[in-house]
Order: structure tokens, then C-alpha cells, then sequence
């Protein structure tokens, strides 16, 4: 089995969550009750981006440089 990736159009949030904690902050940055909520099991990037009428390339944009930040540990101050 491949390991996850974060583009996957059919990662689930919790998933992507767990694997990458470091994108928490953008989804509450958005005001997203994602984090914690009990559909995250279900729901995708796709998913969320319609709930929130959100533009999903720019969210996953979003989502890749926080990974990018927290692997260089220039997390934000």
C-alpha cells in the first residue's frame, strides 16, 4: 500500500490531520470546525472547500506550505 499523499483528492481529513498537524492551523485560520469534527472520517479537502465555498486550489496551496514550514521549522513566531 502507497503511503498517503497530501493531494490525494480522497484523503480524509482525519487522516490528513494526523499525518500532517502542522495544517490544523490553516483550517482554523478559515474558521473551519473541521478539526475535531466527527464527519472528518468522511469528508475530503473537496468536501470541506464546498462546505466553506472556499477555492480548493488555493486551500491546497495553503495546506502544502504549512507542511513545506513545518519541515524547514519555520513555523510562525
Amino acid at each position: 500500500m502507497a503511503a498517503p499523499k497530501l493531494d490525494d483528492p480522497d484523503l480524509e481529513l482525519d487522516v490528513l490531520m494526523h499525518l500532517w498537524p502542522e495544517t490544523i492551523a490553516v483550517f482554523l485560520s478559515h474558521h473551519m470546525l473541521c478539526v475535531g469534527c466527527m464527519v472528518s472520517p468522511f469528508h475530503t479537502v473537496i468536501d470541506a472547500c464546498q462546505e466553506y465555498n472556499l477555492d480548493e486550489d488555493a486551500f491546497r496551496a495553503e495546506l502544502r506550505q504549512a507542511v513545506l514550514q513545518g519541515r524547514s521549522g519555520l513555523g510562525a513566531a
